[in-house]
């Protein structure tokens, strides 16, 4: 445990924060020193008047293995921590860290933010929330007959529950890994039936689609290219993704090339930092000035 407290301490020191100078919060995961998120958090605390920091917990900056995301957060919370956010590839590795998790996280097995209080730590997800928001707002009408899932991981899981919860009649989850794919359908089959099934060839899966999502990394720089070929891809079809860096992903700039009605992962990034602002600071926060948040940071 030291040693992972040692470079907690090594990135506060960075900053010249000290726990108790400020609500202290966090980003976990690997490569996310692009990530918008700690200016999103920052710029509405700021908004209201909040003392409040937020900090990068790479895991490839501090030169971490992913077996340590357990002691990562439980060091974190003994430092004062007041929660983190939990990205790829450790949200669900990181439900074993938790001593209560919602209800939502409960169901689909992956958090993306921890909240620790009063000595507990209790597991959210707000991924589910933000991806059906942000489609309400952007894909009024999109049908939903079939949709393809690209990505079986801890976003995929969220973004699956979000697309039932949407009113998609079937659900074909595609994953490279089949067993982990096996393992989200029936976790999402315990809560929505028979409506939710695996694709063992990508290729029909996509034409057989009305939708089709991408929750995989493939697409983010460090990861490029299309997670399937988008040569597959007629313009009825809509394509989402929740990757917000690039802005417009390579599946995402052929899909809108072709004529297919598009989702990038924008909205789901601002959603999803709305309602685990709410859940560290205990205060409302505004969605509106949030995406201002969003630019600003760029």
């Amino acid at each position: 445990m030291d040693d992972v407290v040692g470079h907690i301490e090594a990135v506060l020191s960075e900053r010249d924060l000290a726990a108790a100078g400020s609500m202290l919060v966090g980003l976990v995961g690997r490569g996310i020193q692009l990530s918008r998120t700690p200016g999103m958090h920052e710029r509405e605390a700021r908004r209201l008047g909040l003392p409040y920091s937020y900090v990068l917990l790479d895991f490839d900056r501090m030169g971490l293995p992913d077996a340590k995301i357990g002691p990562v957060i439980l060091a974190a919370a003994e430092l004062g921590f007041r929660g983190l956010n939990i990205t790829h590839p450790f949200k669900q590795m990181a439900i074993a860290a938790m001593d209560e998790l919602s209800p939502q996280a409960a169901a689909i097995g992956a958090i993306n933010t921890a909240v620790f209080d009063n000595g507990r730590r209790s597991g959210h997800n707000t991924d589910i929330w933000g991806y059906a928001e942000s489609f309400r707002e952007a894909m009024a009408g999109a049908p939903t007959g079939r949709v393809a899932l690209f990505g079986a991981g801890g976003a995929g899981a969220a973004v699956a529950y979000a697309l039932m919860e949407l009113g998609v009649s079937e659900l074909a989850v595609v994953d490279s890994d089949h067993p982990r794919a096996a393992a989200l359908a029936n976790r999402m089959r315990q809560s929505f039936g028979d409506r939710v099934r695996t694709a063992d060839d990508p290729s029909a899966a996509v034409r057989e689609a009305d939708g089709i999502v991408n929750t995989t990394p493939v697409g983010m720089a460090k990861y490029p290219g299309a997670p399937f070929d988008t040569a597959l891809l007629t313009p009825r079809k809509w394509v989402s993704d929740i990757i917000y860096f690039p802005a417009e992903t390579e599946l995402l700039r052929q899909a809108r090339a072709i004529g297919c009605r598009t989702l990038p992962g924008i909205g789901m990034a601002i959603c999803q930092a709305v309602r685990a602002f709410e859940l560290f600071s205990g205060r409302k926060a505004d969605r509106t000035a949030m995406a201002h948040h969003f630019e600003a940071a760029a």
